[in-house]
C-alpha cells in the first residue's frame, strides 16, 4: 500500500464525491448524496486556500481542505478553517491521517495563515483524541451546538513562527526534521472544557513543545491573535526568553458596540455594528424572526450564517432605517436598509461583485411553502433536502417565484428576483445582481398571521391533539431516579418501556459523547442564537438527590422533580426551577421507539404526521411519538409554562432525541403521558 498525498487536481471532484457518498460517516453528507460538479463548486465558493487528496493506486482514499470561510462560519486574518478531512474506514489505522494533518500544516506556515480552526463531532472519540493529540485546544463553546459540533483551535503554527527567528542552529535542525505534531505537543485530556487561562485579565493559552532535546513553551494570546511570550529550555535546564516575531497580518477584535435600531410597532430591525448582521425583531415571537449576513466588499470573504468577521463599517440613520458602508482599497459596497409597513427592503450597490447573503428564517414552527405549492411544516429536512454542510448542494429557486413561511403570529413572504438558493428549509443562500439603476434590491414581507390570538382556542386544541385511548388502570406504572446518572434511568408504564437509558453504562447518541438517563435536565445556549442554537444535553452538572423523584444541581441551582400519579391513566408531570440560569433550560427525553418510527406534531396550530426518516429537526408545540412496543408517549407543556415554551425533536443514528425547552429564568413544567393508541382526529 504506497500512499501519495498531493494537492487536488483537476477531475479529482467526481472521485471524492463518490468517496463521500460511499460512507455515511463522511464530514460533508448531504441527503441524496453529492455530485463532483457540486462539490468543485462548493472548493471554489469556500475560497480554498488548499485542498489535499491521498491517493492509493489512483484511488481517492482521503481528503483534507484548508478554507477561508465554510458557510457556516468565516475565518478571521490568519486564519484557515479546516473541514472535510475524510479518511477511508480501511486506512484510519495507519500513518494517513497525521500525514494529511502535518502536510495541512505545514502549508499553512509556507502561506501566512498561522491559526488553524475545526470542528469535530465529540461524540467522535477517535476525531476528538487525534486533535487533542496534535494540539488542537478550545478557546470557545466547549459543548456541541445545533449543528453538533465543537470547534478547536490549533496555534502551533503561529508559535512556530513567531519564535523561529530567534531559535538556534540545533533546534532549527530539530523543528526541520518534524513529521508530525503528534510527536511535538505534550498530551491534552479529551475532556469537553475550555483551555483558557485568564492571565492579567487577557485570555491565552499555553503550549509546551518538543523540538528534541530541546523544549519551547510559549503563551498565546487567542482575542488577538499573538503569542505573549516564549523560551527555550536546552538539554541542560537552561531557558532563555524568545524574541518574537509578530506575524504578518492584524487580528481586527469586535468592538462589542450597541446594535443599530430602526424601524416601529411590532417589527424592529438591529443592525449588528461590528458585522453588519440584520436582525428583525417581532412581537409575540421569541427571537429574531429573520437574520440577514452582511455581503462584503470582497466577494471572498463573505460573513457565514453562523459566524461573521468583525469589519469597519460607516453606520448611519436614514429615514426608517440605516444606511452601511464598507470600502475594501478602491471597492466599496452601501446599502441602505429600511423597514417600513412590514416590508424589510435591503438595496445594495456596489462597485466590484460582492459576497453572498445568508438569510435564515426565524419561524421554528408553522408551514414552509415550496415553489412547486407544496406545502411542508418548517424543519431540517423537510421539503428540501439539508445541505447545511455542502452549500453547493442547495436547491436553486426559480426567478418569479415566491416563498412563504407562516407561523403562528407572522407570515414571511420572500419574492425570488435576485439568485436565491434554499440551503433547507430555513435557510437561503442570496446572490445580489445590480438591476439598469446599478442596485440589486432584496425585499421581504413580513405579516401577522390572519385571525390568530396568543391563546389557542379548545377547538383548535382538540383538532391538533391526536386521539387516543388511555391504558388499562392498574397496570402500574414504575419510575427511577438516579443522581449518579442525572436523570430518569427507568420508566415503565405496565409492561411498555417507555425510555432508552443505557445505565450504568455512559454511550455516545447523537452528538452527546456522555448519554446516561433517558430523561435529564440541562442548561443550553439559546434555541435562536445565531453563533450556536441549541445543545445536545452535554452540560457537566454534579446532582444530588432532593427526593425520590426530585434532583438538585448546587452548583448550577437548577431543581426538577417529577410528579407520578400511582394511576397510569394520568400523566406524569416535570417541574423544573432554575432562576439563576442566563441560558434555555431543556428537559431531554430518549424515548423507547423504533430506529424509525412515527411522530405526531403540533406546529403553529397544524396537525402533521411524519416518519422520523424524513426529517433531521423539527419544531412543535407538542407532539406524540410511537414507542417500540405501539404504544404512544406525548409531550406537551402542562399547566403553568411559559407561552415560549417548546419541543424540539431530532433524528439521530442512534434514535429520537426530544427536548422540552423553555427560557431562561422562568419555571417551566411538562405533561409527559402513555397511550396505548392513536388515531386521527
Amino acid at each position: 500500500m504506497s500512499i501519495t498525498i498531493r494537492p487536488y487536481q483537476e477531475g479529482d471532484a467526481h472521485d471524492i464525491a463518490a468517496l463521500y457518498n460511499r460512507h455515511r460517516d463522511n464530514p460533508n453528507p448531504v441527503a441524496g448524496g453529492i455530485t463532483g460538479d457540486e462539490l468543485e463548486r462548493e472548493l471554489a465558493e469556500r475560497d480554498t486556500g488548499t485542498f489535499l487528496v491521498a491517493v492509493d493506486g489512483g484511488r481517492v482514499v482521503g481528503t483534507f481542505g484548508l478554507f477561508h470561510n465554510t458557510g457556516r462560519r468565516s475565518a478571521r486574518a490568519g486564519e484557515l478553517i479546516a473541514d472535510m478531512f475524510f479518511v477511508a474506514p480501511a486506512y484510519r489505522n495507519g500513518v494517513i491521517t497525521g500525514r494529511l494533518f502535518t502536510e495541512a500544516v505545514e502549508w499553512m506556515v509556507q502561506s501566512g495563515c498561522l491559526v488553524l480552526r475545526l470542528t469535530v463531532n465529540p461524540a467522535n472519540s477517535v476525531a476528538f483524541k487525534l486533535y487533542r493529540r496534535v494540539g488542537c485546544v478550545s478557546v470557545g463553546q466547549t459543548v456541541p451546538g445545533e449543528d453538533g459540533n465543537v470547534e478547536l483551535h490549533n496555534y502551533i503554527p503561529l508559535v512556530l513562527r513567531s519564535v523561529f527567528a530567534d531559535l538556534g542552529p540545533e533546534v532549527r535542525s530539530a523543528l526541520g526534521g518534524l513529521n508530525s505534531f503528534g510527536t511535538v505537543t505534550e498530551a491534552r485530556d479529551d475532556e469537553l472544557r475550555s483551555d483558557v487561562r485568564l492571565v492579567d485579565g487577557v485570555r491565552t493559552v499555553d503550549y509546551h513543545l518538543a523540538l528534541g532535546d530541546f523544549r519551547i513553551t510559549a503563551s498565546v494570546d487567542v482575542d488577538r491573535g499573538v503569542v505573549r511570550d516564549a523560551e527555550v529550555t536546552g538539554p541542560d535546564g537552561t531557558s532563555r526568553a524568545l524574541r518574537l516575531t509578530e506575524p504578518p497580518y492584524r487580528v481586527r477584535a469586535p468592538r462589542r458596540l450597541e446594535p443599530h435600531r430602526f424601524g416601529s410597532g411590532d417589527l424592529v430591525g438591529e443592525l449588528d455594528g461590528d458585522d453588519g448582521t440584520l436582525s428583525v425583531l417581532a412581537e409575540g415571537h421569541h427571537g429574531p424572526v429573520f437574520v440577514s449576513t452582511w455581503p462584503s466588499c470582497r466577494a471572498d470573504r463573505p460573513a457565514g450564517w453562523r459566524e461573521g468577521e468583525p469589519r469597519d463599517l460607516d453606520i448611519v440613520p436614514v429615514e426608517n432605517g440605516v444606511r452601511v458602508t464598507e470600502r475594501c482599497g478602491a471597492d466599496e459596497i452601501v446599502a441602505t436598509l429600511t423597514l417600513t409597513e412590514g416590508t424589510l427592503r435591503q438595496d445594495f450597490a456596489f462597485t466590484s461583485r460582492p459576497g453572498r447573503i445568508f438569510q435564515t428564517v426565524g419561524l421554528r414552527q408553522g408551514t414552509f411553502v415550496h415553489p412547486d405549492g407544496e406545502r411542508h411544516p418548517i424543519g431540517l429536512g423537510l421539503g428540501v433536502r439539508d445541505a447545511s454542510e455542502a452549500v453547493a448542494a442547495s436547491q436553486a429557486v426559480p426567478s418569479g417565484a415566491e416563498l412563504a413561511w407562516q407561523g403562528t403570529s407572522w407570515e414571511i413572504r420572500l419574492p425570488v428576483r435576485e439568485p436565491v438558493r434554499l440551503v433547507h428549509s430555513g435557510l437561503l443562500e442570496r446572490g445580489l445582481t445590480a438591476g439598469p439603476d446599478g442596485v440589486a434590491r432584496l425585499r421581504t414581507d413580513f405579516r401577522p398571521t390572519a385571525a390568530r390570538t396568543d391563546a389557542r382556542t379548545d377547538a383548535e386544541t382538540e383538532a391538533v391533539r391526536p386521539a387516543r385511548t388511555a391504558p388499562t388502570r392498574g397496570a402500574g406504572r414504575r419510575l427511577e431516579l438516579t443522581a449518579s446518572a442525572a436523570g430518569v434511568t427507568s420508566w415503565k408504564e405496565g409492561t411498555t418501556k417507555v425510555l432508552r437509558s443505557p445505565y450504568p453504562r455512559t454511550r455516545v447518541f447523537g452528538y452527546n459523547p456522555r448519554w446516561s438517563a433517558g430523561m435529564w435536565v440541562t442548561a443550553e445556549n439559546s434555541r435562536f442564537g445565531r453563533a450556536s442554537g441549541l445543545g445536545w444535553g452535554v452540560r457537566p452538572a454534579a446532582w444530588e438527590e432532593k427526593h425520590p423523584l426530585g434532583l438538585f444541581a448546587p452548583r448550577e441551582r437548577i431543581g426538577w422533580e417529577l410528579t407520578a400519579p400511582e394511576d397510569p391513566a394520568e400523566p406524569v408531570r416535570a417541574d423544573i426551577q432554575a432562576p439563576d440560569s442566563e441560558e434555555e433550560i431543556v428537559l431531554w427525553l430518549t424515548p423507547n421507539t423504533p430506529r424509525e418510527t412515527t411522530v405526531v406534531l403540533d406546529s403553529a396550530g397544524t396537525r402533521w404526521e411524519l416518519g422520523s426518516a424524513g426529517f433531521r429537526q423539527i419544531w412543535a408545540t407538542a407532539a406524540t411519538v410511537r414507542l417500540a412496543d405501539g404504544s404512544w408517549l406525548d409531550c406537551r407543556p402542562a399547566d403553568g409554562a411559559p407561552e415560549e415554551a417548546e419541543l424540539v425533536l431530532r433524528t439521530t443514528p442512534s434514535g429520537l432525541l426530544i427536548g422540552c425547552v423553555s427560557p431562561a429564568r422562568r419555571p417551566s413544567a411538562w405533561q409527559l403521558a402513555v397511550h396505548s393508541a392513536t388515531t386521527r382526529s
